[in-house]
Formats: structure tokens, C-alpha cells, sequence
């Protein structure tokens, strides 16, 4: 790797000392940091320079160690301000970027033009416009706006934050000689959905840069409008990484997954290296295409692209991938061979064997996650309340119930009270998951009592299944398999005139049963797919 820092903050290319070119992991990089402890090189500038750089931006889930070691250093200079007020902004935490922005302003340290674009960025992905405006005004205090990088930023974020007035205004004559600030406006437009303007802009660009290029093809694919994305794909003069990227995500998230994977082949033919973000798409597709040999050569060629140790998000997505395939071997293989294991990697595997019918072997994982230091959370549990409801093991569902609540101090959500449902439907404890339901401290939803009623349709229950029915019709009355339930469970005991009227209420209602929608499960492992699955896209979102 070939860096150089200035003193200024900038970074330029140079050979980096020859112990660095040596620190390829986390274990590494802490060998090093206590050599540099012992040797007395802890106040060394650029050795100091050297470790935060690289252990704030050179590997993933080293952030924290960057921080304490940040902590400890007397007088930090500006390039190890910005380094970690950069990674930070890069992070999953960017609230830190803008925390260290004012501890060097309260320190009286004074920023430099590298400074500002990293908090402007960081106060964009948290939507803070006063304090963007505040940065804006110590830009203009300091003299900065009419730097290409800091002008560019501000646009980026007055336009993201709702302001499109000022990013207008800043996109004045002397930005439009720039290319990036015409991409950084085309951006913007983009990722608001409003591609008829993107495009416009990028129509009238004087000259287009890569970025350009792929900010209008990353903006049509995520608008799942890929005939455009493709055709600009194929127009471009030059790709990159993230070009490819642009259009392999396009495909996946359009279930196109066969095009993506037959992209990829394409990328690598013409000798474009894929990376961490490639790699993660492909695993999502291949996880819904459920084919094996497919995976297991993904899973090859990561294995050959990392030199054979896995990052923890490959790791996980890789566990992901065969769990959903069925291949809950390969899984646990995964899971044992991810080094630096986080709370999703426990997830993953926890989710994967209860999905696969391993109960007892889910317990037995969940069991072992607690003798780390690694604490659940809410998905984690429902992981682990469905392997009891598969196993029928009511009394130990009750306690993990408890446990959540007690000692992990999770409060618990409606899939976890679904799965307790579930769980006594399942033992045929009808009317006591009835008193459940009633007894939940939050509203139970349609899926709910739609397990109810499955559990009614399984055991015959018809007093049941008709209130459980009646709940349903309260929130839609237009589905009509919830009608179909009640009416099997009439059918299961031979009451067929209680069948036929309500075929006769569906009808009145204008209910029309579903072509091709079948009542019985294949499995059932559907509910609890479900409940996983969904907790977990819930969880992701709420981290974007």
C-alpha cells in the first residue's frame, strides 16, 4: 500500500513503513501497537500517524480500538483529527465524527479543508441540519467555501437535507466548471428517486467523470429501472468496481438473480477485481436461488479472494446463504471459522438451525453465546423461541419469555409474542394461547391471530377459530385466506353447513379465494421464516 500523509492532512502517495506493509489483520495491528509500546514508540508522530490511520480505516470492526488509542494520544495532529473524524463518518456511528469535530474545537485545534467535508458527510447520514449549518458557518469563518472539496460537500448535504435552495445557490458559475459538483447535485437528485432531473443534469454535464457515470446507473438500478441501467452500463467509456456493483445489486434486489450472477462471470472475464460489496450481493442471491453448487462456488472464490480468513460480514452472510439452502453443516463450518464474531454471526446460526428443525441444537448454541461476551438482542430470541415452539418445549419457551425480559432486558415485540402463540397452538394449548394474546401488552397484529387460527384449523377448535376469526375480519376483511382457514376447520369436523355459509359469506363480500394460493403449509417452518426474517430487515433498517 502506497500513502503519504502532509502535514496538512492531505494524502499522497509514498512507500509506508516497512512494519505496516506487514499488518494484514487486527491481531497484527495490536502485535505492532505493543511493539511500538515496548520499544518506546508510543509518541512517535509517524509511527502514531501510522496506527490510527490503519486501525480507523485499513479493517472492518476496528473502530473502537481506534477510538481508545485515539484517547490516549497527548497532542494529536490535524491528519490524525480528520483520520478519525473521517472513519468515523464512514462508520455505523457517525454521531462520533461530529462528537470529535467539537473536542478538537473546544480544544482550540483549528480545522483544516480536509476537516469539513468528513463532519458535513457525517451530519448528512444523520440528517442534522442545524448542525450542518452550524459547520456550514465556520466554513465561511474560516474561509473555505470556495475549496472545490468543501463546496462540493456542502452541496451534497444542503441537498440531502431538504434545502435544495442553498445547494442551488452554491452551484454557482465557478461549480459548474466542476465536475463534481455536477455529480454531487446529480447525486442528490438520484437518490431522492427524482431521475428525470438526475438525468437532465447529467445530460447537460460540459464533461463526465466515472462518478457521474455511475451516480445515474446506480440511481436507475435502485429504481429497479435496469433496461436504463444497463444501457448506460454499456455506454460508459470506462468501469470500476462500483459500476459493476451498481448493476449486480440492481439485478438482485429486481430478483434477477441469475443476470447478476451471470454479470459477475462478465466482471471477472474482463479482469475486474470484485470486492467486499460484490461478494455481499451475489451471497443474497444466491441464498434465494437455494442452489448448492452454486453457492459452494461463491463460497470458493471468497475464500480464494481473502486468502482463505473471512471478515465477519462475509461470514455472516455466508451463514445466511447456507442456512437458507439447507446446508446447516457448512453453516456452523462458517460460523466456526469467523474469527472475530459479532452478535449476527450468533444470529445467523442460531436462525439458521432453528429454520431447519435443529431444536435442541439451537438451545444448546444459544446456551454457548452465553459464555461470551457477546449479548443478545431481540433477534437473537426470537431465533431461540421458535426452536422451542418447533420442539415443543412449552415450559422451557416460558422461561426463555422471562429470561428476555428479566435478564437480557429486552422488551419483548410482536414476533417474539408470535412465536409464543405459536408455540402453545402447536401443543394444542388453544385457549391458553387465546389468554395469551389477550394478556400481551401490545396490540396484537393480523398475523397473530392468523396463527391462532391455524392452530384452531390443526386441532378442530371451532369456538376458538370463529373469535380468532372474528379478530381477523376486524382488521381485513378482504383476505380471503383467513376465510378459508375457518372454513376447513368447519370441514375438519363435519360441519359442513357451517362450511358452506361462510363460502356463501365470502361470496356476498366479494372475497375471491386466491388462484394457485394453498391454505397448507409444505412445512412448518413458514411462520417462524417469517418471524426471523422480518425481525431482521426490520433491524437493518433501522441502522440505515
Amino acid at each position: 500500500m502506497i500513502r503519504k500523509r502532509t502535514s496538512d492532512g492531505g494524502i499522497n502517495r509514498r512507500r509506508r513503513l516497512s512494519i505496516w506493509q506487514k499488518c494484514t489483520n487486527f491481531r497484527t495491528l495490536k502485535q505492532i501497537h505493543a511493539c511500538m509500546i515496548i520499544n518506546g514508540f508510543n509518541s512517535n508522530v509517524r509511527y502514531l500517524r501510522e496506527l490510527i490511520f490503519t486501525s480507523a480505516m485499513e479493517f472492518l470492526g476496528t473502530m473502537e480500538y481506534a477510538h481508545q488509542v485515539f484517547a490516549h494520544i497527548a497532542e494529536p495532529d490535524i491528519f490524525m483529527w480528520n483520520t478519525m473524524i473521517r472513519a468515523s463518518a464512514q462508520s455505523s456511528n457517525p454521531l462520533k465524527a461530529v462528537a470529535l469535530y467539537a473536542q478538537m474545537d473546544n480544544q482550540g485545534r483549528k480545522p483544516d479543508n480536509f476537516t469539513f467535508p468528513f463532519v458535513l458527510k457525517a451530519c448528512t447520514k444523520l440528517s442534522w441540519v442545524k448542525t450542518g449549518n452550524a459547520v456550514h458557518g465556520r466554513v465561511v469563518k474560516f474561509g473555505f467555501q470556495s475549496n472545490p472539496s468543501v463546496r462540493n460537500t456542502l452541496i451534497f448535504f444542503h441537498a440531502n437535507c431538504g434545502d435544495l435552495k442553498i445547494a442551488s445557490a452554491l452551484f454557482d458559475d465557478d461549480a459548474k466548471t466542476d465536475v463534481v459538483s455536477w455529480s454531487a447535485l446529480t447525486a442528490v437528485y438520484a437518490k431522492r428517486g427524482d431521475l428525470t432531473v438526475a438525468r437532465q443534469l447529467f445530460d447537460e454535464m460540459p464533461v463526465r467523470d466515472l462518478v457521474s457515470w455511475n451516480v445515474m446507473i446506480t440511481g436507475y438500478a435502485k429504481q429497479g429501472e435496469m433496461e436504463s441501467a444497463r444501457k448506460l452500463f454499456d455506454e460508459v467509456p470506462e468501469r470500476d468496481v462500483v459500476t459493476w456493483n451498481a448493476m449486480i445489486a440492481g439485478y438482485v434486489l429486481r430478483g434477477s438473480h441469475e443476470q447478476a450472477l451471470d454479470l459477475f462471470e462478465e466482471m471477472r472475464t474482463v479482469g475486474e477485481r470484485p470486492d467486499e460489496v460484490t461478494m455481499l450481493s451475489l451471497l443474497s442471491a444466491c441464498a434465494d436461488l437455494g442452489d448448492l453448487d452454486i453457492d459452494q462456488n461463491i463460497h470458493s472464490y471468497i475464500l480464494e479472494m481473502c486468502s482463505g480468513e473471512l471478515s465477519t460480514i462475509i461470514g455472516n452472510a455466508l451463514i445466511d446463504m447456507y442456512s437458507k439452502c439447507g446446508s446447516i453443516e457448512k453453516a456452523i463450518e462458517v460460523f466456526r471459522a469467523i474469527r472475530d464474531k459479532d452478535v449476527t454471526s450468533w444470529n445467523s446460526v442460531i436462525g439458521g438451525l432453528a429454520f431447519n428443525g435443529h431444536a435442541e441444537e439451537t438451545l444448546d448454541m444459544y446456551r454457548e453465546m452465553q459464555m461470551t461476551t457477546i449479548r443478545p438482542d431481540e433477534i437473537t430470541l426470537v431465533g431461540v423461541l421458535a426452536a422451542c415452539s418447533h420442539a415443543g418445549k412449552v415450559d422451557e419457551g416460558y422461561r426463555y419469555f422471562d429470561h428476555m425480559r428479566s435478564e437480557c432486558k429486552i422488551e419483548p415485540n410482536i414476533k417474539h409474542y408470535g412465536c409464543m402463540v405459536d408455540m402453545l397452538g402447536r401443543a394444542g394449548l388453544l385457549k391458553e394461547s387465546f389468554d395469551f394474546i389477550d394478556s400481551m401488552k401490545i396490540e396484537p397484529n393480523a398475523i397473530v391471530w392468523r396463527t391462532l387460527l391455524g392452530a384452531c384449523r390443526v386441532h378442530g377448535n371451532v369456538e376458538l377459530a370463529k373469535l380468532a376469526n372474528e379478530k381477523l375480519l376486524g382488521m381485513r376483511k378482504n383476505e380471503s385466506g383467513d376465510y378459508v382457514l375457518l372454513s376447513n376447520v368447519y370441514a375438519s369436523r363435519g360441519e359442513w353447513d357451517g362450511a358452506e355459509k361462510l363460502r356463501k359469506v365470502m361470496n356476498e363480500s366479494g372475497v375471491k379465494k386466491k388462484t394457485g394460493y394453498s391454505l397448507v403449509e409444505a412445512d412448518d417452518r413458514s411462520l417462524m421464516r417469517y418471524l426471523f426474517d422480518s425481525s431482521r430487515k426490520l433491524r437493518s433498517r433501522s441502522q440505515i
